[in-house]
């Protein structure tokens, strides 16, 4: 993710001063945006289909190849169509890997570690692809150019595929997750189907939307809020914008840990939900008392990066909902998180205009505060209670076990 983050901060400008218009560069990265998220629906239908290690393979492929032709011919010879082409159609590469792993994780990791597991997963994909990335071109552009970061990239991109591809020797990954017998086609339109065929999985797809919605809606407006209305510099505001990832990144890792412990539902209905109620107009109401000091909109900023966090046990969750189709279950959750992409956008540009920075992120908190009653709904499936035997008397055959409802992973004393 390092490797696929390194552009994130000048690609843009790089092709601007390559003679490319604002338009035709934004129609770019918008092909780029909804093959992304494509890719990140059919992650979990693939991994059920083929095995998420196939999948990560396709993934690295696709980003390798199209990367060599995006920069072996298409930047050469400033030929638009097929920089659209290679770039666009490079989208397709890291979410089949990066969420091709996810399934994987999600597949084979015992159910009370497995929000410490995906807090893992999204540690190193938030600290890999907007934060990393960056730090490392700051220092590989100033020093080999910037056409050769890109070409550098791509070599950490391949040595990040081949580790994950050759050094994890675990069997489940290297086969079909799907039940057998089920059908290909089946298997995908599954991917789409589990969204009204469980409930409960459609309502979490919903809960993901909303959790990165305000961030993608955030990026449209706070900008110009921050320094025309509030007065911070433009530095000053990329330096909060770091903050607030810089802290989400390890509060990603913290509340997968918290949710194994607390609960996963709890966990994203108070931490992740509420939390970022809270954080959203404290975020508003708390930088306009303080102006332009630095130190408080740090804060503001870093609090509400914190809660977003709260819904890192929503990707252990999802799988858990539906046991026999988990990778159907984090299709519904990627799709989930591709639909927030434009729905944030979508509510500034409607609502922005007639009602102002203000009413804008009171629509945003009223939607975490729906989040965190529609997790209410996200109970697991039953779960057979471990039957508690005395030390020192045998059980007794046909002793029947009850089974109980189970809203939270199971957990006994002495467990990490």
């Amino acid at each position: 993710m390092i490797g696929d983050g390194v552009e994130s901060g000048f690609l843009s400008p790089y092709l601007l001063h390559d003679g490319i218009s604002e338009e035709r560069v934004a129609l770019l990265f918008t092909v780029y945006g909804v093959t992304a998220s494509v890719s990140a629906w059919f992650s979990g239908a693939l991994s059920d289909l083929w095995g998420p290690r196939r999948v990560m393979m396709l993934g690295l492929g696709i980003w390798t190849a199209l990367q060599v032709v995006f920069l072996g011919l298409a930047l050469p010879a400033h030929h638009y169509t097929l920089l659209l082409i290679s770039y666009g159609l490079r989208g397709f590469g890291y979410p089949l890997f990066a969420y091709g792993f996810l399934v994987w994780v999600t597949a084979v990791t015992p159910r009370h570690r497995l929000g410490s597991a995906v807090g893992w997963f999204w540690f190193a994909f938030t600290g890999g692809l907007p934060t990393l990335g960056s730090l490392v071109a700051s220092f590989t552009v100033p020093w080999m150019g910037t056409y050769r970061t890109l070409w550098f990239a791509l070599a950490l991109v391949v040595a990040g595929g081949l580790v994950a591809l050759l050094l994890v020797p675990e069997p489940t990954g290297r086969s079909r997750l799907a039940p057998a017998g089920e059908r290909p086609v089946a298997t995908l339109l599954g991917s789409l189907s589990i969204v009204w065929r469980n409930p409960r999985v459609g309502t979490g797809a919903v809960v993901r939307t909303v959790n990165t919605a305000a961030q993608f809606g955030f990026l449209v407006f706070l900008p110009v809020f921050f320094t025309d209305t509030l007065g911070f510099t433009l530095t000053e505001w990329l330096r909060l914008l770091s903050a607030m990832f810089a802290t989400n990144i390890f509060f990603n890792l913290l509340f997968g840990l918290v949710g194994d412990r607390l609960g996963w539902q709890r966990t994203v209905a108070w931490f992740g939900g509420v939390g970022c109620a809270v954080t959203t107009l404290l975020l508003y109401y708390g930088t306009v008392a303080s102006g332009d000091e630095f130190v408080p909109a740090m804060v503001l900023v870093s609090l509400f990066g914190a809660t977003l966090a709260g819904y890192v046990p929503l990707s252990a969750l999802m799988p858990s909902l539906a046991p026999e189709h988990k990778g159907q279950a984090m299709s519904a959750l990627n799709l989930g998180a591709g639909a927030s992409t434009f729905v944030g956008p979508a509510v500034v540009a409607l609502f922005l205009g007639p009602l102002g920075v203000q009413g804008v992120m009171w629509i945003f908190a009223g939607l975490y505060l729906a989040s965190a009653a529609m997790t209410l709904f996200l109970t697991l499936p039953d779960t057979p209670a471990e039957p508690r035997v005395p030390a020192t008397a045998p059980a007794r055959s046909g002793t029947k076990v009850q089974r109980r409802p189970s809203a939270e992973p199971p957990w006994t004393p002495g467990t990490s």
